[in-house]
């Protein structure tokens, strides 16, 4: 957990890379000093231990790691995903985490920001494609989707994405209250 602050709303944070000094890392690192007072920012970092989506063992029990991502989101309000691009495309322990729970549901019409840190401003773009592609599967509410470029400038934009990510959530709350539905916890 990242902040000690009052929790109104909860923001799983989670990076598509497994480098110790992602980029990508960093820039979520950087949301967390922009979350607005009552917003709290919890880093997921298991993706690494998720085993191979294979819904033969799916049938059998989940494994802890599993389930332990799949608690990560059922606790968040909303979720942001900083990933790098890799061949074109999302990374596979990306894909692999959010094959995972394509069947049982945590990521469900869930508000979802995504970028990228990336070096230059026409880098990243086809990886977040293949992510709201993918994201689109679970009619997720995607915000944001343009990659930010490192140095000068990053911090703006990563503030403007998590204003833009805590205004959607907010949003996405009230349509429920109105629709009936129970609000998040």
């Amino acid at each position: 957990m990242i902040g000690s602050r009052v929790c109104d709303m909860r923001v799983l944070a989670v990076c598509g890379s497994l480098q110790a000094k992602s980029g990508n890392l960093a820039l979520l690192m950087t949301a967390a000093a922009s979350m607005p007072p009552g917003v709290e920012l919890v880093l997921f970092d298991g993706l690494r231990e998720l085993p191979h989506f294979n819904p033969d063992i799916e049938a059998t029990g989940v494994s802890e790691s599993v389930t332990q991502w799949r608690l990560a989101l059922t606790a968040s309000d909303a979720v942001l995903i900083a990933s790098p691009e890799y061949g074109f495309s999302l990374p596979g322990v990306l894909k692999n985490g959010i094959d995972s729970v394509i069947g049982s549901g945590e990521l469900e019409e869930k508000v979802v920001a995504i970028t990228a840190a990336v070096a230059g401003p026409e880098r990243g773009r086809r990886g977040l494609q293949a992510l709201r592609d993918t994201l689109s599967a679970l009619r997720a509410t995607i915000v944001g989707g343009e990659p930010i470029t490192k140095g000068p400038g990053l911090e703006t934009q990563v503030a403007a994405l998590v204003q833009a990510l805590v205004e959607a959530t907010a949003s996405s709350r009230d349509h429920s209250r109105v629709d009936g539905a129970s609000p998040a916890p």
